[in-house]
């Protein structure tokens, strides 16, 4: 051990310590450069911001019984938002055409769910597994005869009539599920030692990357039925979602297989050591790691699928950007109110992408397993 008997420099106070006007200076005024684009966008917040809480929240009307309680006597529009148009026009916006009468269906479904997936994010929840595989094999089922009908006495009700955010929701979740199922295999199969497995994944996953969604859309339902017999009736609703299956789970296979490339080659050998089969290595110690390390690259293709619903609208599903597009042009009383509804839109899809982001995170600091200092 080494003493000395000089006295040594005092060290500089931490940084969290030195206050706010410390902060400024060191983030904000460290330099000419600096200071001119900090004076910048200072003036440019003041001339965005508070004219649109102005527009969005002081002078906004939020209830209304119709338009023209949004409009001034000379028939001009007032200068705040018309959020009425949402307000009276929210069950549509969230259902689309399915019956008034029969929406406890969907907004059953929707509570089961959520009722079933709170125990998931608590670590003490027995039979998390179990729990885990009754959501994705069994509910979906359970879910479908609930909102279609047609058997224990519920009416069934067409899909051409579901739409609004239940229609964006139920694809974005049927999407994701099928599409990480499918994405997964088609990794595995990539990275194949037999030929023709790896090459037909290859063909598969380069063939649906080099198509754009827009037009898997429009194939899946204006050439897919002329493919079968004369006579026979494919739902709309169906073919859209197997277009978005398909079409995503080129872009999961490939996020999925950057993840086993990432995997240690011992991690491999280290299964084949145990004695465990191909599938039991990749089921109990790749694919684990492979996913914890994919999470971001997952959840980044999921939010770009949750957005791309929007493209249905081509194939006459109305999803919920759709559906107000619908209510504001077949509605002669909102016309002119276009602003608020695409708002609104702008603002549920940000609100359901950012909060699958911070899950996402919350998730990766969760499943960290890194050596720490």
């Amino acid at each position: 051990m080494y003493v000395t008997d000089k006295i040594l420099p005092e060290l500089p106070a931490p940084s969290n310590s030195k206050g706010l006007i410390h902060w400024f200076k060191v983030n904000l005024f460290n330099g000419p450069f600096n200071t001119l684009f900090t004076l910048l966008a200072a003036f440019l917040l003041y001339k965005i911001i508070p004219p649109a809480i102005e527009w969005a929240f002081i002078d906004a009307t939020w209830f209304a019984d119709s338009s023209s309680e949004c409009k001034l006597e000379n028939g001009d529009r007032k200068d705040g938002a018309c959020w009425a148009f949402i307000t009276n026009r929210f069950d549509q916006i969230m259902y689309g055409f399915y019956p008034e009468e029969e929406r406890w269906r969907p907004n059953l479904a929707g509570i089961m769910l959520v009722l079933l997936t709170i125990p998931l994010f608590f670590k003490k929840t027995p039979k998390k597994a179990w729990l885990g595989g009754f959501i994705l094999v069994i509910f979906p089922f359970i879910a479908f005869v609930l909102i279609r009908g047609g058997y224990f006495g519920l009416e069934v009700v067409d899909t051409g009539k579901w739409g609004g955010l239940m229609l964006t929701l139920i694809i974005s979740l049927v999407g994701i599920l099928f599409a990480l199922l499918f994405g997964t295999i088609l990794a595995l199969g990539r990275r194949s030692s037999m030929p023709i497995v790896k090459s037909l994944s290859v063909v598969f996953i380069e063939f649906w990357r080099g198509v754009p969604l827009i037009t898997v859309l429009f194939m899946s339902s204006v050439m897919l039925p002329l493919f079968l017999p004369e006579g026979t009736t494919f739902d709309k609703l169906a073919r859209a979602m197997i277009g978005i299956i398909l079409f995503q789970s080129a872009y999961v296979a490939e996020v999925v297989r950057g993840g086993l490339q990432a995997i240690p080659k011992g991690q491999y050998e280290a299964a084949a050591a145990m004695g465990l089969s191909y599938w039991k290595s990749m089921f109990l110690v790749i694919l684990p790691q492979a996913m914890k390390l994919v999470i971001p690259g997952l959840v980044n293709t999921f939010i770009a699928l949750f957005k791309d619903t929007t493209l249905v609208l081509i194939i006459g599903l109305f999803d919920l950007l759709a559906i107000i597009e619908n209510v504001l042009g077949s509605d002669n009383a909102w016309l002119g109110f276009h602003t608020e509804g695409l708002v609104f839109a702008a603002f549920v899809f940000w609100m359901f992408c950012f909060s699958l982001s911070r899950y996402s995170m919350a998730l990766e600091r969760q499943l960290d397993t890194g050596h720490r200092n």
